[in-house]
Order: structure tokens, then sequence, then C-alpha cells
């Protein structure tokens, strides 16, 4: 695939699930997990291999607090990309 074309279903060979947020009201996310996620999900659509938003979950989640209602929710973004990317096999320890 050249530079000119864009990315399609066919293409996709690997899908990466990166969560955005939290429906869990006994763990709320810091401001510095709130921005490793979203620099995880920048990172899927920005880096080599660019990856492609194929999909999402939305997770809402509704709690009664004494009087008040807190309502949380959570995107599960699907990330299609062509192949594995290389960063991903870092990550998990398996350098090529």
């Amino acid at each position: 695939m050249n530079k000119q074309e864009k990315a399609t279903l066919s293409d996709v060979r690997y899908v990466k699930l990166v969560p955005i947020g939290s429906v869990n009201p006994n763990y709320p996310l810091s401001d510095q997990s709130k921005e490793e996620q979203a620099a995880l999900l920048n990172r899927c659509l920005n880096d080599y291999p660019k990856g492609i938003i194929i999909g999402k979950d939305i997770t809402v989640g509704k709690y009664l607090i004494g009087e008040h209602e807190l309502t949380m929710e959570k995107i599960t973004y699907h990330v299609g990309f062509p192949r594995k990317p290389a960063w991903e096999e870092e990550k998990e320890g398996k350098v090529l």
C-alpha cells in the first residue's frame, strides 16, 4: 500500500483495543492515567504502521451515591493495523 492509498478493512490483520476512561467508581483514573490512555491512542493512530479506528464500544456506568448521581464513561476503540506494530512487540518483551 503506497502513501496515496487509504487503508481499508481488508488491509487489517491486527486489532488492538484501546480503552479511554473508566466506569469503576472505586478506582477513578488519575490525570496521569488519562494522559497515558490518550497517548496510546495517539501512538496507534500516528506511529508506523498507522492504525485506523474500525469500531468502538461505549460503556456507561450510573451510580447513586447518597443523593447524587454519578455517571462514568469508558470508550474502547478498536484500532486496526495491517500488521502488529513493532512497538507492541517490544512492549510485550519480545524484541525481534
